[in-house]
């Protein structure tokens, strides 16, 4: 149980975007071999490869944060000890945990307010809180990376790592 749970922790946010980016251009290839060798455009696949984009944006802020791959400025930190830029780090864990957290419940109302009025896409007819959930599960995963980080750094302040 362990194993699984520690790659899930490692690869969960791969996984998923990699099956998502697959999805997209595997959808958008028949799309084109559609309209260019049968003369025919199929209704339902620029929805479809819309919703997986924004799922993959979403669910890429996760990836990003885990791996600490986002727009910094690495020359000031390079500029401290160690243990400086473990400090700094913390610091912009905090804000951005902060950040987040505060974030999380506007998430939630943007889901819960497409459950409510049961509005469904034009071309697919699926329910629009599918879509409307990747900000909700994004930013709940982001947090999770955040506080993960965080620790790591912490640690690294105080001397244990």
């Amino acid at each position: 149980m362990k194993k699984i749970i520690n790659c899930i922790d490692e690869y969960l946010e791969e996984i998923i975007l990699v099956f998502l980016l697959a999805a997209m251009a595997v959808i958008m290839g028949i799309q084109v071999f559609c309209r260019y060798a049968l003369s025919m455009s199929l209704t339902w696949s620029e929805e479809l490869t819309r919703y997986l984009f924004i799922w993959a944006g979403f669910l890429s802020v996760s990836y990003c944060t885990k791996k600490c791959i986002s727009i910094k400025i690495e020359q000031f930190v390079a500029l401290f000890p160690k243990r400086g830029k473990a400090l700094f780090k913390v610091v912009n864990h905090t804000i951005e945990l902060v950040l987040f957290l505060y974030l999380i419940p506007f998430a939630w109302k943007y889901f819960y307010s497409a459950i409510e009025t049961g509005q469904v896409s034009p071309a697919l007819g699926i329910p629009m809180y599918y879509v409307q959930a990747a900000p909700l599960a994004g930013f709940i995963l982001v947090a999770i990376r955040i506080i993960q980080r965080w620790i790591v750094e912490f640690n690294t302040v105080r001397g244990k790592e």
